[in-house]
């Protein structure tokens, strides 16, 4: 089994398949990306979970369906990695948001320095991998500043130190909705031309949130769509109950696809584990949204793809602009 606390301290961990065997060179990377060593232990296995032989096509539009649903958190934990208090890296201004839905935990975001203008600017909200964030992963984000966009990258509850408790993407896509809504009343933000992308765990977030609400274009990097599969391979992470199948349904993407609300680009890299039958049932349930949607794969690892598909992601959103 990969050490999946190396795959999402540094960029994500979305089922990469590469291990690093040398805590050492965890240690190393650790370092580098702002967070503890602590976050590259293995997780503890637990027995596995049994997926539905047909994955479950919900008629319910996604976020009608979130409005009727509430997780159930048999235990109350942290983000499930060690990691160091946020700071401000450079390039960034340290924000706070009111986490969702209610508002009533306030997160840390970084967002990119502007000048706000009667020139309206474009925006992308880019969600993190893994289950923390540190300074490399806003070094990744240069490209869209570069380019003219204004950036904002959100922590989650319970990442970091901070307020709230761990769910496993879903009250975690709250408050990437919630982040959403702050960026996009920021003066000076263009909202006809706000778009969204993650990698990772941030990937499955972006999915996630692009079938809640409105964006002009999304690009989830490394995403998943099937929370069966990671929960099994994950299964230290399950804090809900795992015997209520809904609770999988409402964080598997490719049980909604037809709610998806604005086109897609997924992206991923040619050597990590490839787009499999999961995403293809993905892509064909959503392109019943009518908006289109396609995958591509980059060069690179899970977390070697990173600079490719920022890049990548770049040039889609410029079409819209």
């Amino acid at each position: 089994m990969p050490d999946k606390r190396f795959l999402s301290s540094a960029f994500g961990q979305e089922e990469s398949g590469t291990s690093i065997p040398s805590l050492t060179r965890r240690s190393l990377l650790a370092g580098a990306m702002g967070l503890s060593a602590a976050a590259f232990l293995p997780p503890r296995a637990k027995a596995g979970i049994v997926a539905p032989e047909v994955l479950p096509l919900e008629r319910q539009d996604y976020a009608e369906a979130r409005k009727r649903f509430h997780t159930h958190l048999l235990r109350k934990m942290a983000a499930p990695e060690k990691s160091s208090v946020l700071g401000t890296p450079p390039g960034a201004e340290r924000v706070t948001y009111p986490g969702g839905p209610d508002g009533s935990i306030e997160l840390v975001a970084w967002l990119s320095h502007y000048q706000p203008s009667k020139t309206l600017k474009p925006a992308v909200l880019f969600l993190h991998g893994g289950n923390a964030t540190g300074d490399g992963h806003w070094a990744l984000m240069k490209p869209y500043w570069e380019a003219g966009y204004v950036v904002l990258l959100p922590s989650f509850r319970g990442e970091n130190g901070q307020s709230g408790h761990y769910s496993g993407f879903y009250n975690e896509t709250a408050d990437a909705l919630a982040a959403a809504t702050y960026l996009e009343n920021l003066p000076g933000i263009d909202r006809n031309r706000f778009f969204i992308a993650g990698h990772s765990n941030g990937g499955t977030l972006t999915l996630l949130a692009a079938m809640s609400r409105k964006f002009r274009a999304a690009a989830p990097i490394s995403a998943g769509v099937n929370s069966w599969r990671y929960f099994n391979r994950y299964s230290d992470e399950i804090c809900f109950d795992e015997t209520d199948e809904r609770e999988f349904i409402m964080r598997s993407s490719v049980c909604f696809g037809p709610s998806l609300k604005c086109p897609a680009l997924l992206l991923r890299g040619t050597e990590e584990r490839p787009f499999d039958a999961d995403h293809q049932l993905f892509v064909d349930r959503a392109l019943t949204s009518g908006f289109k949607i396609d995958k591509k794969l980059l060069p690179g690892t899970h977390n070697g793809v990173v600079p490719h598909a920022v890049e990548e992601s770049i040039r889609l959103f410029n079409a819209f602009v």
